[in-house]
């Protein structure tokens, strides 16, 4: 069950603050170019320049909604260092099958598993949620439950 706020770093919620002002300047202004020059072609029916940028137009406007409700429901992560729980915004280290694993709880915008940045809304962030160093773990992942050990939270 997630809260409806979009977890992101002051540094993240500037990028789609960005993207936000870049979308509603340039890009839209490029589409609307492209859309009246596309209109000059004549038949509208037939037109394949003229369909691609009102789709790409619907896109725009899609992604601008999506990056205004993200910002108008944005909640900053502040590290979370000297917590006893893991919260977002904590940095914690697990041990699965003897290997260690270190991860920071983030939002789902900025999430990146590759680079230990999981989801406070994965299976796997929500089942350290709110742990204490030392818990045990069980994570139910489509190969079966996984059991990992929380070491410890930085």
């Amino acid at each position: 069950m997630t809260d409806n706020k979009f977890y992101v770093t002051k540094e993240r919620l500037e990028e789609l603050q960005k993207e936000l002002e870049t979308l509603k300047t340039e890009k839209q202004i490029e589409v609307a170019e492209r859309l009246k020059r596309a209109k000059e072609f004549g038949d509208l029916s037939e037109n394949s320049e003229y369909s691609e940028a009102k789709e790409e137009q619907a896109q725009v406007a899609g992604r601008v909604f999506e990056l205004e409700n993200m910002i108008k429901n944005v909640a900053i992560i502040k590290k979370a260092a000297g917590k006893e729980t893991v919260q977002i915004g904590s940095t914690f280290t697990v041990k699965k099958d003897g290997r260690e694993f270190r991860y920071t709880l983030v939002g789902s915008e900025e999430a990146h598993p590759a680079e230990g940045k999981i989801s406070n809304e994965s299976p796997l962030g929500r089942a350290f949620l709110d742990k204490k160093a030392g818990a045990s773990v069980m994570v139910e992942t489509p190969g079966g439950k996984v059991e990992y050990l929380l070491v410890s939270i930085e």
